[in-house]
């Protein structure tokens, strides 16, 4: 329940519970008033036929006394008289409006006989014909008939037609307060939580911006910082932790470029000593007639080490230029050819690695860089080869994604698969799955990160599913990126234009070339199979496994 529902409803309770209080003392007090003014009228009433009939007057037979003779002057309609004595049966009447009496029953005069001499008045109900009474019993002397006991009575019946009557009206005057305060606690708890929604607004503004931008929350504040009010306190303290969170944001954008900037600027320092040491290595070993064999090997090594780390300061120089938004440079890209060159050179360098590609018969053409986007594939084959034993089946997909906007790239191993714990930090920079970092494994840590980059700058993304035996690196790429140059580019999955670059056979044992049909083969009916290279075998297919990581 929300918190402008529960107020009004505590109100309307409130006002509720405050008027039916009121209501029901009221109608206690109205009662109550009543009742005494009763007696009262009760007390004169009986002072008059006490005094009435102890003037000693009675019947002829002298047994009875005249009802006549005990109706004082002055008695109100519906009061009632009954009188014992000894020496003769009970007897009483009620005056009517017309002024004649109503003799009672014995059954009335029963229940009025159990009234008390000296008690208070009480309330006596003698049935449906009189209904209920007030009445009061006083002992008098009559001279001829001695000792008796009179029974005075009046009618309660106005009392309970005054309660009946106040009571109609306090249960209206409660539902007119209920749909009042209704209505009223409605549009006041409306008008007072107003500034609490916007602070809520801009908090929910807050958790749905991306907060990858330092100047992010530059804009966002709540408009209600009033120091006398709570709202306005609980405004003004969110404005300050938007601050603080604004400044940190900065902060942590300096120390991120800063130490960007470091790397690019230390990788391309390293690039020009790495080539001096490169090339000095590889002219000294191929001096080693004149050198000692392991002076020779030690050359090798360098040579081999200094290759190795030129490519790690490739790889972090580019990282840093993509960081920076740059390296970019969009195109129209065949992906068809990039596939195949990907999958030719992975079999040249791999050929115990069986390969087989599955892409539409007509090229698959979308905007981006073509260096960067063949880097993607390369890095994905190559994490699959290098991390999966000999013989495990690599397949690279090529298709129209499911919901039209752009191109899924595929790269599936059948290989022992990647174990969960790791698969979070996967594309992570340096992120191996070998905790030893062993040199042995040929992995920089930096290939899928750079996979991630690449594609995240080209407005794409890249998910991992794996489990023994099926790995599978999906690339999501769109048509035609946010932001980038339109090129008039065929939609995904459209045939490429006719001209030199994709027209003309492919050399023996060459992909084909880029936007050219590949011949149908062993792949699934309908996908372009790459031409294995001189010397492959023939099981040049393959299936997918999942890599640890690059």
């Amino acid at each position: 329940m929300t918190l402008r529902r529960r107020l009004v409803l505590s109100i309307v309770a409130l006002v509720v519970a405050v008027s039916a209080v009121i209501g029901a003392g009221s109608i206690i007090a109205l009662a109550t008033i009543q009742t005494g003014a009763i007696d009262g009228q009760l007390s004169k009433a009986t002072n008059r036929v006490s005094t009435k009939f102890g003037e000693g007057q009675q019947d002829p037979d002298g047994q009875r006394p005249d009802d006549a003779a005990l109706q004082p002057l002055g008695q109100a309609a519906g009061t009632l008289t009954a009188y014992y004595f000894s020496g003769g049966g009970p007897g009483g009447f009620v005056l009517t409006d017309n002024s004649s009496q109503l003799r009672l029953t014995a059954s009335q005069l029963d229940r009025l006989g159990q009234v008390r001499v000296g008690v208070d008045p009480a309330t006596i109900d003698l049935g449906d014909s009189l209904g209920k009474y007030r009445v009061a019993a006083v002992q008098v002397v009559n001279p001829v008939l001695g000792n008796a006991v009179l029974v005075v009575g009046l009618p309660m019946s106005p009392v309970y037609d005054s309660v009946r009557s106040l009571l109609v009206v306090v249960i209206l005057v409660v539902a007119a307060a209920l749909v009042a305060a209704s209505i009223v606690a409605a549009v006041v708890v409306r008008r007072s939580l107003r500034p609490l929604e916007r602070v809520a607004e801009t908090a929910s503004t807050v958790a749905r911006m991306p907060l990858e931008r330092s100047d992010a929350l530059q804009d966002v504040r709540v408009p209600d910082t009033d120091p006398r009010t709570e709202v306005g306190r609980v405004g003004s303290a969110f404005n300050r932790m938007l601050g603080h969170i604004a400044g940190a944001m900065r902060a942590r954008e300096r120390s991120e470029q800063k130490v960007r900037q470091f790397v690019a600027d230390a990788s391309h320092e390293l690039r020009t000593p790495l080539a001096s040491v490169r090339g000095y290595a590889e002219l000294t070993r191929r001096m080693g007639g004149d050198l000692p064999q392991d002076v020779v090997y030690a050359m090798g090594r360098i040579e081999s080490e200094a290759i190795r780390m030129t490519s790690m300061v490739e790889d972090l120089l580019l990282l840093a230029r993509l960081d920076e938004g740059r390296e970019i440079q969009f195109d129209e890209v065949d992906l068809t050819g990039l596939v195949f060159d990907a999958v030719n050179d992975a079999h040249a360098a791999s050929p115990d690695h069986p390969i087989e590609v599955d892409v539409p018969e007509t090229p698959v053409v979308v905007v981006g860089d073509a260096a960067r986007l063949h880097q993607v594939i390369v890095n994905l084959v190559t994490n699959a080869r290098t991390h999966t034993p000999d013989g495990t089946r690599i397949t690279v997909g090529l298709a129209p994604s499911g919901d039209g906007t752009g191109v899924d790239i595929t790269v599936r191993d059948t290989g022992q698969g990647i174990d969960p714990e790791f698969l979070p930090k996967l594309f992570e920079r340096f992120a191996r799955a070998d905790s030893s970092r062993s040199r042995t494994a040929g992995s920089t840590g930096l290939g899928l990160a750079i996979v991630d980059a690449v594609v995240q700058a080209h407005g794409g993304s890249v998910e991992v599913r794996s489990e023994p035996g099926d790995t599978v690196f999906t690339v999501h790429l769109p048509a035609e990126p946010a932001g980038a140059p339109s090129t008039g580019a065929a939609p995904a999955g459209a045939a490429a234009p006719a001209g030199p670059a994709s027209v003309g056979a492919a050399p023996a044992g060459a992909a084909a070339p880029a936007g050219a049909a590949a011949p149908a083969g062993p792949a699934a009916a309908g996908s372009a199979v790459a031409s294995p290279p001189p010397g492959a075998t023939d099981e040049w297919s393959a299936t997918p496994t999942a890599s640890p990581s690059d």
